[in-house]
């Protein structure tokens, strides 16, 4: 019966450990065209740009750069996210996100030309990708606003495909636009009750523009986003490290949804209760052999005295 007890501690303690380890939901966020969330991470490797210097200064909890999510939205995104707010998700631990500038990292494009957005999933989940462009007349040096969206997204895409540790979500980009614009891309789970948002600052070229500069010929003015290199893919293991101070998340407020694991990242949790796993399991041994156990799979008969029978176990 000891030995019975200890190897359901051992169940009870593993079992919770690596239970309370595990993040709770669904996180991701586009990395191409790079998002702002992404960008300024600890892997999208555009820290050191004034403006996620910025927006890292004025509150944005890059650490969970695939985490600007609100819960229970229901598709009521104009209704529950406030104009100015729509790059954080209205959430305050992102509100450095929302800052207007005209330097944020940002992926070249052809407009009206055919593309693949590819969406980071750390932790995959079913669901719904809605893609809005800003209209003509964006004003990168303002706040975004839902005004400054087109009414209908130019791309809805549902469950789409997972590869490489991204949703393929393939496409063909709105027309008409140059210079620098925004994507905002809402992504809306089936199975939870979460919707993510991000932005993406893009430079649209025309399709002229991009022909005319690859046999050569004269080129839109290069800026200092267009110079840069593609956007490096986040990697898949960026664990959740939480946020000091976030509040926790109420029904119908959009407050901060960061993960909060007190400041232990999960991987070491699970690491622990592994170790804890292999002590117990060594205590169980000890204890089997000074009791004299038998080999595994022949049965022990244990006589008991008080009853007067014999039982197997």
């Amino acid at each position: 019966m000891a030995v019975r007890r200890i190897l359901a501690a051992v169940a009870v303690v593993a079992a919770t450990l690596l239970l309370t380890a595990a993040p709770a939901a669904a996180h991701g966020a586009p990395i191409n065209p790079l998002s702002r969330a992404a960008a300024c991470g600890p892997e999208g490797g555009r820290a050191a740009t004034p403006a996620c210097r910025a927006a890292i200064t004025a509150g944005a909890a890059v650490r969970e750069w695939d985490n600007v999510r609100v819960a229970r939205v229901d598709g009521r995104d104009r209704e529950r996210i406030p104009d100015g707010e729509l790059c954080s998700g209205g959430l305050s631990a992102y509100r450095g996100l929302d800052l207007p500038h005209t330097d944020w990292p940002a992926t070249t494009l052809t407009s009206g030309g055919r593309f693949t957005f590819r969406y980071r999933t750390t932790i995959p989940h079913r669901g719904t990708f809605r893609l809005y462009a800003t209209t003509p007349s964006y004003d990168p040096s303002r706040r975004l606003t839902w005004a400054d969206l087109e009414p209908r997204p130019f791309l809805t895409v549902t469950d789409p495909p997972l590869r490489d540790g991204a949703y393929q979500l393939p496409g063909r980009l709105p027309a008409g636009r140059s210079g620098r614009h925004l994507i905002y891309i809402i992504w809306q789970n089936s199975d939870t009750q979460d919707t993510y948002y991000s932005c993406s600052d893009v430079v649209f070229r025309s399709s002229s523009d991009t022909a005319s500069g690859a046999r050569g010929g004269p080129s839109a003015s290069p800026t200092a986003t267009t110079k840069r290199a593609a956007p490096r893919t986040v990697p898949p293991a960026v664990p959740p490290g939480g946020a000091a101070g976030v509040p926790a998340a109420e029904a119908g407020v959009p407050v901060a949804s960061v993960t909060d694991l007190g400041g232990v990242r999960w991987p070491l949790v699970a690491g622990a209760a592994a170790v804890v796993t292999v002590l117990l399991a060594a205590i169980v041994g000890m204890r089997l052999r000074r009791a004299g156990s038998v080999p595994v799979g022949r049965a022990c008969e244990v006589r008991n005295h008080r009853a007067g029978r014999r039982r197997i176990w």
